[in-house]
This record gives C-alpha cells, structure tokens and sequence, in this order.
C-alpha cells in the first residue's frame, strides 16, 4: 500500500514540478529549448522542446534503477510516478492537444476541450514572457466555460 501511495505522491506533485519548470526553466533560461514549441508551425518532426523529455527522463531511469538494485524500495516507485507522469504529459500534450499523432482530433470531452482551450491560451503567446497556463493536467476552472 505505501509503494502506491508513492507512486500516486510521485504522480500528482510532478504536476507542480512541471508547472514551475515550465514557467520558471522553459520560459526563464532555457527558453532556447523551448522557443520553437511556441512557433505556429513545426519546421520538423522533432522539436528543441523534445530535450525535456530527455531531462525528465534520466531522474526516472536513475530511480528504476537504483530503486530496483536495493529490492524495488521507495526509489522504484518514485520513478515509476515519474515515468507515469511523462507518460500521461506525452500523451495529453503531444498526441491530444498538439495533434502529433491524429488521434482524439474531435473530442467532445469538456476535460479535454478545456485542457486544448488553456493551451491555447499559452501558446498565443509566442515569446517567453506574459505566460499563463504553465501546467498540464489540471485545468484551471474558467476553460470549462464555452
């Protein structure tokens, strides 16, 4: 039961992390990595922005890992809320909000449409500075709106 309640700990407080490392690293001083996910149109099938996942993931591999080397302790199962984190990330922004892959394309779903509205909103910004909505999963109340 601990092990899950790490996980899910893991799991919901990335949320926070990527919101502040959002805010404060992509759009403070590595903007350079993240200037070209805010371009309109994606030159490429790979973008500079796609190092985050690189970054996010070595934590998670280094914790499976060592986690897994001292009998699956608590590491492993921080690494596995990473890893479930950036799966879901992966998911939500690439695939259902950004389209990278034609999947979800006509939702009806009002978590969904709230989420793409609050993205959007982030993107209409095209340089680092006046951002909002630095977050991923959580939608703040005012994008159910229609």
């Amino acid at each position: 039961m601990i092990s899950f309640l790490i996980f899910l700990g893991t799991y919901l407080l990335m949320e926070c992390v990527t919101w502040c490392t959002h805010k404060y690293v992509m759009h403070g001083f590595l903007w350079y990595l993240h200037e070209d996910h805010h371009q309109p149109k994606y030159a490429n099938v790979f973008e500079r922005n796609d190092v985050f996942f690189v970054i996010f993931a070595i934590p998670s591999i280094l914790l499976f890992y060592f986690g897994a080397q001292a009998g699956f302790d608590y590491r492993f199962f921080i690494g596995l809320g990473i890893f479930a984190y950036g799966l879901s990330y992966f998911i939500v922004h690439d695939i259902i909000i950004h389209q990278r892959f034609k999947l979800f394309k006509n939702t009806k779903n009002k978590y969904l449409v709230a989420l793409r509205k609050g993205h959007k909103v982030h993107h209409k910004h095209l340089g680092k500075e006046d951002g909002e909505c630095f977050g991923m999963l959580f939608v703040p109340f005012k994008y159910f709106k229609i």
